[in-house]
C-alpha cells in the first residue's frame, strides 16, 4: 500500500511544513477551481507557482511549462488535470522530488500514486487542497 496521506494528522503536517506549491492546470479564469483554490492557497500564505504552458501570469505569478523549468523549491504538487493525464505528470513530478503530490476532488490514479510512494513522496488522492485546509486549518 502507498503512502496515502488520508490520516488527518498527516495532512496537517504537510500543510505546515510546506512553502510552495506547484499547480498543474491552473487557469487564469476567476470562475474556474484550480483559480479559486489556488487563490484561497495563496491568501493563507502559500506561494502559488502555476504549470501551464498556455498562460503567461496567473495569481501574479510566472507560469511555466513544465516543473524542470521553475527555479525553486516545490513542496507540493497540486494537479487539477483529468486522471488519465496524472502518470506522466506524476513521472516528471518525481525529477524535482516534492514533500506531496495532491490529486484534487474526483482525481485518482491509483498506479500514479503508487509510482510516487515508490520514490518516496506522499500522495493525496480524491481531495479537495482547499477544503482539506479550511477543515483543518481554519
Amino acid at each position: 500500500m502507498h503512502s496515502l496521506l488520508s490520516d488527518d494528522k498527516m495532512i496537517i503536517k504537510l500543510f505546515e511544513q510546506a512553502r510552495s506549491i506547484a499547480v498543474v492546470g491552473l487557469s487564469n479564469k476567476p470562475e474556474r477551481d484550480s483559480f479559486r483554490v489556488s487563490q484561497y492557497m495563496q491568501k493563507k500564505g502559500y506561494r502559488i507557482i502555476p504549470v501551464n504552458p498556455r498562460v503567461n501570469k496567473v495569481l501574479g505569478e510566472q507560469s511555466y511549462s513544465d516543473f524542470l523549468s521553475i527555479p525553486d523549491t516545490i513542496d507540493i504538487v497540486n494537479i487539477f488535470r483529468r486522471s488519465e493525464h496524472v502518470p506522466s505528470i506524476v513521472a516528471e513530478a518525481i525529477k524535482i522530488n516534492p514533500m506531496a503530490i495532491w490529486l484534487q476532488l474526483g482525481i485518482i490514479n491509483e498506479e500514479a500514486a503508487k509510482t510516487a510512494d515508490l520514490n518516496g513522496i506522499a500522495v493525496v488522492m480524491d481531495k479537495c487542497i482547499m477544503v482539506e485546509h479550511r477543515r483543518l486549518k481554519g
